[in-house]
């Protein structure tokens, strides 16, 4: 299915850079092409217009060049990306370079095994690549946030990592509006925010190889 998706990809995006509605847009090329829910939402995730495409790249930041800054974390979107890929999860590449799984939290996160074991890599690789100091946000709404903070700041403190975490009512809304250097594959944040750089892409590539990234990238950039 992968070349139909990149199709359907190139053509969802196509309609957005022309205005149309993403909900009907979706509709139609899902329709189009037969896809299933969980196809339509790679699809989904991994598109954008033309003019959100160009914009986002001009506001990245490499994460090479991240050593001596301080970054705004969207927690549950970075966290729950690494999970995937550790889990053996399928990542998904979309058309601005970013990485995104399928997973979604209704309401509630639950932690699981490999919860730890993603803190931790996140935390190593901050620390390799020299950041001067990360503020998680973790949505207050989303249920068992608080006992995540108190896992993530746990884990700060044993290594020593300079780490701010707070639960707040809309992470989105406080990432969008920061000049800090922000942490998110959120479409809505990375067309709102001032800078953003593309972490959890670099982490798996560099530190998860084995993972089974499928990219929905289109042949070409623009149409």
């Amino acid at each position: 299915m992968v070349p139909c998706l990149r199709e359907a990809v190139a053509d969802f995006s196509l309609l957005l850079t022309k205005g149309y509605a993403d909900k009907s847009a979706l509709k139609l090329v899902g329709d189009h092409f037969s896809l299933t829910q969980r196809q339509r939402l790679a699809v989904m995730r991994s598109s954008c217009s033309d003019q959100h495409l160009k914009s986002r790249l001009e506001r990245r930041v490499a994460v090479d060049a991240l050593a001596g800054q301080s970054i705004a974390i969207d927690g549950y979107n970075l966290l729950i990306t690494v999970e995937a890929a550790l889990s053996g999860g399928l990542i998904f590449k979309g058309r601005d370079d970013c990485f995104r799984d399928l997973a979604s939290i209704h309401g509630t996160y639950r932690k699981v095994e490999e919860t730890i074991p993603a803190v931790q890599l996140i935390g190593a690789f901050l620390s390799e690549i020299q950041i001067a100091e990360a503020l998680w946000l973790l949505d207050s709404p989303v249920s068992n946030s608080g006992r995540l903070k108190t896992l993530i700041a746990q884990i700060a403190r044993e290594n020593n990592w300079p780490w701010e975490i707070r639960l707040t009512i809309s992470p989105d809304a406080e990432l969008s509006k920061t000049d800090t250097i922000v942490v998110t594959t959120d479409s809505i944040i990375l067309d709102a925010c001032a800078r953003w750089t593309n972490l959890a892409a670099e982490i798996i590539t560099r530190k998860l190889p084995s993972t089974t990234i499928i990219n929905l990238e289109p042949t070409s950039h623009t149409h």
